[in-house]
């Protein structure tokens, strides 16, 4: 026998190897505790207010399939928000209406959708703790016809096929849920134009001002100095009253700097630029976000959002990064006054490249 130091418990030799070289062996795997742990198996069941009194498991199916209908009733909300605060004026109290009122619908839809769930499997659903064995190797064909009866139990014990009015209306509420998402995405285009000519078109014309964002100064040639770089806009952009922002997004435009003798330009762009200063559309050709990081040492532009990376030095070729095509080019020059003007439109389409699917 063999005694523990620690408490003073009987101790008992787990090999009869192990007892010859009692002193060699490592403490911990010579020995085994007499008092080993024993499994105390599951806790009872304790029945919840929902088992015991048919009052309240009434009452608890009427919560979750109230819930339910909330979830459509934010759905439909939702949808019909869209269109009774439309935000076509550009007004940013309509923007803000139009968020706030759509997201109250949204959230309504799917908070509800979450707690009936999670209130039906914990107020109705069977409760019942179980252990259910692994095997590891194929079923067989009892096993396969055993696991169908599983779901059969399943079904039953949640009561899915039974509770007719909680199954009906999740089943309503999960159809209804994504159509808000069919109607916002649905007025993002166009509804009497063709979005491939409108993207295909700027507000870029031959002698529109190059001009400060947001300011809408025009900018002078002697204004933009080595290494700096400008966003910019058309000068006329602010006059416009209705689709300023939709504008804006196709004819952003960075404006920038560098000694002549960098720029590595094609042939037939020799004339776009003006004493080494080039413009290029600031809308990134791979999803179209805003490229406004400027290197002035490389040269480069860098699209914050998935890294793509362009050359300006060369034509603004794309070095790194998902996009697939340069920036487009802006052909730029001086007017009489000294300021900067385009001299035509772009002539590619701006912003992604799918854009260009007709």
């Amino acid at each position: 026998m063999a005694q523990d130091d620690n408490d003073g418990k009987d101790l008992t030799v787990a090999d009869s190897s192990v007892a010859d070289h009692h002193d060699e062996a490592h403490p911990g795997t010579a020995v085994v505790s007499r008092d080993a742990f024993t499994d105390p198996g599951l806790v009872p069941h304790r029945k919840r207010v929902t088992d015991l009194d048919p009052k309240k498991e009434k009452h608890a199916e009427r919560t979750v399939y109230t819930l339910f209908y909330l979830s459509i009733v934010g759905s439909v909300w939702a949808i019909a928000a869209y269109m009774l605060f439309p935000i076509e004026s550009n007004n940013v109290g309509d923007v803000r209406l139009n968020t706030l009122f759509i997201g109250i619908g949204l959230t309504l839809a799917l908070l509800a959708i979450g707690f009936g769930a999670v209130h039906w499997g914990k107020a109705l659903m069977v409760d019942d703790e179980g252990v259910d064995i692994r095997h590891l190797t194929r079923g067989s064909d009892e096993t396969r016809a055993a696991a169908v009866e599983i779901f059969d139990v399943a079904n039953k014990e949640s009561g899915f096929g039974r509770r007719t009015l909680i199954r009906n209306s999740l089943i309503g509420a999960l159809i209804v849920f994504p159509l808000p998402a069919v109607v916002l995405f649905r007025g993002l285009a166009p509804q009497d134009e063709n979005p491939v000519e409108l993207l295909s078109h700027t507000m870029w014309k031959k002698g529109t001002r190059l001009a400060l964002d947001p300011s809408g100064v025009a900018i002078k040639a002697t204004d933009v100095t080595l290494g700096s770089a400008f966003h910019v806009i058309p000068e006329d952009l602010n006059d416009l009253e209705h689709g300023k922002l939709e504008e804006k997004a196709k004819a952003a435009v960075l404006l920038m700097r560098l000694r002549p003798e960098d720029l590595n330009e094609l042939p037939e762009r020799a004339d776009w630029s003006y004493d080494g200063i080039v413009a290029y559309s600031k809308i990134c050709t791979h999803v179209g976000c805003p490229v406004a990081l400027y290197e002035q040492q490389t040269h480069h532009l860098l699209c914050p959002c998935h890294q793509s990376q362009f050359d300006v030095s060369n034509h603004c070729e794309v070095i790194f990064g998902p996009a697939k095509r340069p920036l487009p080019q802006l052909p730029i020059a001086v007017d009489s006054e000294g300021y900067l003007i385009a001299q035509s439109d772009f002539l590619e389409p701006v912003g992604p490249s799918f854009w260009e699917r007709s």
